[in-house]
Order: C-alpha cells, then structure tokens, then sequence
C-alpha cells in the first residue's frame, strides 16, 4: 500500500512533521540563507583548519567569478573530480551560482571511466587535484574539453600542515609540465579580478544543478540528472527526520563528494542549516576513529562495510561515544547481525543512540526512508521522509501488494531525479506516472511494507539468485551466515552449474583468531543448516581476509561473481 498522511503509522512521526516548506531556489541561494545567519560559525574544518561561512562565501564568489572569465555560462557541465576539500565544496556552489551543472565523479577511476563521464556529461571544465592530471591529459585530446583547473591538497592547509605534507607527500606526485595547458588554481582565483560583469545567474528549484553516476536499475552506468530542488528537498527532510539536530553540530563527512550520501547528506544537508563539516579527503577505519573522537563529531554516516572495519579498531576501545546524536548506515544492506553488533558496540562505549538504518537511491540524490529516532523494527529500513511517498507492487506494474507482501520497491517525492541523462528509453521505464498524478521511480528492489508502514529491505531483483527453480535473496543467507559466532562479515553470490542453474557460493571474513579450516567450514554449514532451507545452502565457501570494495565503499559483488565465474569450480561442500 502506498504511505499518506491518513496511514495507521503517522502516529508514530512524534516530532517528525509529515509535510514541510521547500525553498524555491537554488543549492546556492539555500547556503546563502544559511551563512547570512551564521556568517562567523565554523562550515568546515578540513586538515586542522577551520574556515568560517562568511570565508567560504566570499571563497565561493570569487572562483564562481574566475568561472565566469575563463568562459563558463549557464547550463555549462563542469566536472569535479575532487576528492572532499574545500576546492570541491567552494567549485560545487560556484558551478551552481554561475548557472552550471556539476559532473561529480571520482577522481580515482579509470582513464577511460573519466573519458566516458566528460563525454557523458560533453563537459566543458574539469577541476582536479594535481595527483590526477596526467588521467586527465592521456584522454583529453578525446574529449571537447576547454578549461583543465589544477588544484593541489597543500594550497588549502595551514604552514605547519603543509610542512609536513611537502615532507611525507609531495615527492608521491609526478610532476606537471611547467608549459601543461591547465590553470593553476591560484592562477585561476586570481583571474576572478579580472570579472566585472554580473556572474550571478538566478536559478529555482527546478532547474539542473548535479549530475551523479549510477547503475541504475540496469547495471549500466549512467548519468543521473538532479535539479536544485532535489538536494535542497532532502536537505530539509533530513533535518526534520532529525530533531535532536541543532545549529552547529558536526558532521563527519567522509562519505565521498561524488556520491549522493557524501553530498547530499555529509556536505550539502549540513551547510544549508548552519552545520559543521570535517572533510575528510582520503581515509581510513583508523583515521576514521580518530577524527570522530577528536572532533566529538555529533553525526556519522556510512556504508556497513566502514562500520564492521570501526569495530575492528584498537583506538575505540576505551573511547567515549557520549556525543554522538545520529549514527546511520546507508549506501548498502545492512545486516541484522551487523546492526546488533554496532549497536552493542555504541551501548558499551557509552552512546545513548544507536545506528539508524536508511534508504535511497541516487535517482532521489541518495536518502528517501530512514529508521525514526524514537522506534526501530527489526530488519527494517524504517519510514518514508516527509513528503515522500512509498509503495510495493508487483515488479514492473502499477498493482499495488497487500501489506506483508513482497514486490518492487517504488519511490515518489520532491528529491526524484529529472533524467538519465541521453538515456531517454531507460528514464520512461524508471520513471512512471500513476493514476495518482505522482512520479514513481521503479527502483529494481525488492520490499516488504508491515501495516504500520515500515519497509523492509528484501534485495536487489537483479541479484537474485535462482537455483533449482528456487528464488534465493544472498542478504538474506548472509544474515545467517554474519550470526555465526566464527563470522565477522559475509557476501554471498550466485555460481553457474550445470544442473541446479546456479548455486550459492560464500565469501566469509573470520573473527579474529579464528582458523580457515574444513573445520571451520563445517562449524558455519552446520549452524545455516538451521536456519537455511537446502536449497539455500551455500554449496562453497571461501575464507578471505578482505572483500573488494567499490569506489564508495560497498561490497563489489559483482567483482566476486567475476572472479569465480573465470576460476575453475571446486567441489561442492555440502
């Protein structure tokens, strides 16, 4: 059934409003509104500096103004490939003052995964670090590209910091030819002095501002056009999702700037209400650990995989979790073993919340559901945002599905995408209008909605695994598998075979101490064996001491199809 205002939950919303006001303008005009009420308040803090809303507008201004000289208008696509520094956060709103459209993609794919994207997006302007620039010149003769801005990590750090990166980092980068065709950055901030013309160009809420790189429901990359109105929507909603939030408070935003949960959430939620970012550029589960205790960061966010390493972290220990307000977990599946392990591990370091699980896809910037702070339920992804709307139907159709009734899992509400951008077929499949007058995105996963109107996360369709006939979901057998007292973390994956079409294969990461044996195996077989239906049951496992990631921190399943796919078939355990 699709969620209203008229539904049995909405009791339940406490201090959770089920409707809100929306700005009309752009991602630009929301921060503007937010520094002209805290212009001395601290935006971000990156590296052990600190810098102020009134710097960063004034910061923002000026490279939108050398935007303006160096020949970028309205509707231009500018691709940032940046990791999270105050270079990125000042280019993402000069881009959307001067009437732009932000490319956002990761700076550490491939040559020819960067070629696609700016010829993708027929970007005009790419803004890298120096690390990067020889990616950007093997493929630039490929590309319609005008303007390459070459930035650097020490241009933003304080004199003693930037001692110490010259030591330790600076001889890691390959030198850039003196005659390179690219703009220095400080050669480009000091080109803003030559605007005299009027930069600023009025955007609303409707107009493109963020392009972001996804499968899709297709597992084909593409591009997915958002409008200002999409960010700043989510923005609110995750705010009002949020009454504990306050002016201030600080977020730790490592999630990366070219993914929706880093931008939208980590960056962009934050700056428009007068929060507080640690950008973090490059990190890891130790540093990770380090900057939350340092900055007694209020807020963190990330993928399951990020929080089953954290747990794994000397340095937390002892540490005291007393100032954490919201701890959330998004980008992938989360299991419930791992959620009861994290939640054990916040009570013992003396946190009064515990992780909050959420949903999204980038076809709505990132989050559109999130667990309520006053009412969890097990396995669940908890409840829609305001304004958004959910429902289960059978996949592909409009046909709604009785509560407790699995199907495909469809989304509706202000932060829903415009477009894949050149993929005009695949944007009508994902994009339908009902009889309702809502915009539903056919998201490809599949869901269960209980009668108090609380989803549950069943699996991506096209991971399903079908063996004997039989549908098997691997989260669902890698719940079983993380519960084993031997498990640390687990990703389960579908092997081809001859007679049952496919058959299951696990990839398990041990606790510590505990020994890869047949012994061991056998210990993790026997305990799904209780829990697991036979056709279920992983005919294979493999112990590893790490799983491939992808760029933004999942599980790379795919990756893990891949490899065994091209390895030869070993015999069967079970």
């Amino acid at each position: 059934m699709s969620i209203t205002a008229k539904t049995p939950w909405a009791s339940h919303m406490g201090d959770i409003p089920l409707h809100l006001e929306y700005p009309k303008g752009s991602m630009y005009d929301a921060l503007k509104e937010s520094a002209d009420k805290c212009p001395d308040a601290i935006a971000f803090d990156f590296m052990g500096k600190s810098t102020t809303y009134k710097t960063l507008m004034e910061k923002i201004e000026n490279c939108a103004k050398s935007l303006k000289t160096i020949g970028v208008r309205e509707g231009d696509r500018v691709t940032i490939a940046m990791p999270n520094c105050p270079q990125s956060v000042c280019l993402f709103y000069a881009v959307n003052l001067v009437g732009g459209i932000c490319n956002m993609i990761h700076p550490l794919s491939a040559e020819k995964e960067i070629e696609f994207y700016i010829n993708e997006s027929e970007s005009v302007t790419v803004i890298t670090l120096d690390q990067f620039y020889h990616k950007i010149e093997a493929i630039r003769q490929n590309t319609k590209l005008v303007n390459v801005i070459i930035a650097s990590i020490k241009d933003e750090l304080s004199q003693t910091v930037r001692a110490g990166y010259m030591l330790t980092e600076s001889h890691k980068i390959k030198k850039i030819p003196d005659d390179a065709p690219v703009i220095r950055w400080n050669e480009f901030l000091k080109l803003g002095k030559a605007c005299f013309w009027n930069y600023k160009v009025a955007r609303t809420a409707e107009d493109p501002a963020v392009i972001l790189y996804s499968g899709g429901t297709t597992g084909k990359t593409k591009g997915i056009l958002l409008s200002n109105g999409s960010f700043n929507a989510m923005g609110r909603q995750t705010i009002a999702s949020n009454p504990m939030y306050r002016p201030g408070d600080k977020m730790l935003a490592a999630m990366p700037i070219f993914h929706g949960f880093g931008l939208g959430i980590c960056i962009h939620t934050m700056l428009i209400h007068c929060g507080r970012c640690i950008l973090v550029p490059r990190f890891t589960a130790a540093s990770y650990a380090k900057l939350i205790t340092k900055y007694k960061c209020n807020f963190i966010a990330g993928v399951p995989t990020l929080y089953e390493a954290l747990l794994r972290i000397p340095s937390l220990e002892k540490a005291d979790l007393s100032f954490l307000k919201g701890v959330f977990s998004g980008g992938d599946s989360l299991s419930v073993e791992l959620k009861k392990k994290l939640d054990k591990f916040l009570y013992d370091h003396k946190s009064v919340v515990q992780v909050r699980e959420g949903y999204g896809t980038t076809e709505t910037v990132c989050a559109c559901c999130l667990t309520p702070p006053h009412m969890a339920k097990e396995g669940s992804i908890g409840l829609p945002f305001p304004d958004t709307y959910i429902k289960i139907v059978n996949p592909g159709t409009d046909e709604e599905v009785p509560y407790g009734e699995e199907g495909e899992i469809l989304l509706a509400g202000p932060s829903v995408m415009m477009e894949y951008i050149n993929h005009p077929q695949e944007t009508a499949e994902t994009l339908r209008t009902h009889a309702d007058g809502l915009t539903w995105v056919y998201t490809g996963d599949l869901g269960v909605m209980d009668s108090e109107g609380f989803v549950y996360f069943k699996g991506r369709a096209k991971r399903m695994i079908i063996t004997s006939g039989y549908n098997v979901y691997p989260n669902q057998v890698e719940n079983v598998i993380d519960a084993c007292d031997l498990v640390q973390m687990s990703c389960v994956v579908g092997v081809k075979d001859d007679y049952r079409m496919q058959q299951v294969k696990a990839f398990v990461i041990l606790k510590e101490g505990v020994p890869t044996t047949d012994e061991t195996k056998e210990v993790i077989l026997a305990h799904c064996r209780k829990h697991i239906a036979k056709y279920a049951m992983p005919r294979e496992i493999e112990f590893r001491t790490e799983l491939p990631k992808t760029l933004v921190g999942k599980v790379a399943y795919r990756q893990l199809e891949e490899e065994t796919q091209q390895a030869e078939k070993e015999p069967a355990l079970v």
